[in-house]
């Protein structure tokens, strides 16, 4: 069947896809022309077709250094650390919720935990300002139980884990949803069986629930590895700002790159530093889709 058929066949359907599909033409697709101002010394006022071409000088000052080295290696470990234990946290959570029979608890809780993922990064950050501040809620309970006091804002070290339990507390709740709803698609009978058979409510967790959500999971974990080399620079510029105690563990590809592009000025550098983040993102995301089609065909993105 041509193309031209499959449209006329599937219209209503193809219709309903339009918006999307302008919206993806609009704001993911045109714009990648910009990645042209990678292999320029851009300027404002000629535009992107009008400055000088350079080539890969960009590319040669962000590469001539050590910090590409270290800011990668803190984007994949952050994300990782994310990835890890917020889709693991969020199945623990999905397998509570659905252990729940009393419903108004059930609904309760999951407002509760789904709460977090409204609240604004700067909210956030004021939050654990007002906790790990030098006079903050931490340190008051550590001197009134006889210990010194930390200084939380100066010290890199804790920081990973840190960012992983705020992204845990505010993501958990909105992915435990996505699984939860995968858990609840699984035919009762299997479950009826296996009480029969005498399975206990753990045995059935672990023979017949977490088997079935698997490939939720494994495309949850695709979609999170496709963005590995994307640092959320919402929550950690919100959290760590311009603190440069913490860059060490804490400074990804986005904060870089827009401190770049704040302090210097420098376009062509800056879009040389996304287009690197994104062509890494594209590699990794096409080698573990080849690895999650080889153990699990029917969850493979493309």
């Amino acid at each position: 069947m041509s193309f031209a058929k499959e449209i006329i066949k599937n219209k209503q359907l193809y219709t309903l896809a339009l918006p999307g599909i302008v919206f993806l033409l609009l704001f993911s697709f045109i714009p990648m022309f910009g990645h042209l101002i990678a292999f320029e010394k851009f300027q404002p006022t000629k535009g992107i077709f009008g400055s000088p071409w350079v080539g890969f000088e960009n590319f040669k000052f962000f590469f001539g250094g050590h910090d590409w080295i270290k800011i990668t290696l803190n984007t994949v470990f952050l994300n990782s650390l994310f990835i890890f234990f917020g889709i693991g946290f969020a199945v623990l959570l999905a397998v509570i919720l659905n252990e729940i029979q009393n419903v108004l608890i059930k609904r309760l809780s999951q407002s509760f935990i789904f709460l977090p993922y409204f609240i604004s990064w700067l909210v956030v950050s004021l939050m654990a300002l007002s906790f790990m501040g030098s006079d903050g809620i931490m340190n008051g309970m550590l001197q009134k139980w006889g210990f010194p006091s930390v200084s939380w804002y100066q010290n890199p070290g804790i920081w990973p884990w840190i960012l992983t339990l705020v992204y845990v507390w505010k993501f958990s709740g909105y992915y435990s949803i996505i699984f939860l709803a995968a858990i609840v698609g699984i035919s009762s009978e299997q479950f009826e069986t296996a009480k029969i058979d005498g399975a206990t409510r753990f045995q059935q967790i672990v023979h017949i629930t977490l088997p079935s959500i698997r490939p939720v999971v494994i495309v949850m974990v695709l979609l999170g590895i496709g963005r590995i080399f994307f640092g959320d620079f919402g929550m950690i510029y919100g959290m760590v700002g311009d603190n440069s105690l913490l860059y060490p563990t804490t400074d990804v590809i986005d904060t870089y790159s827009f401190r770049a592009l704040r302090q210097l000025g420098n376009f062509s550098m800056s879009a040389a530093v996304v287009l690197y983040q994104s062509a890494m993102g594209l590699i990794t995301i096409l080698i573990f889709n080849r690895i999650a089609k080889s153990v699990e065909p029917e969850s493979r993105l493309f």
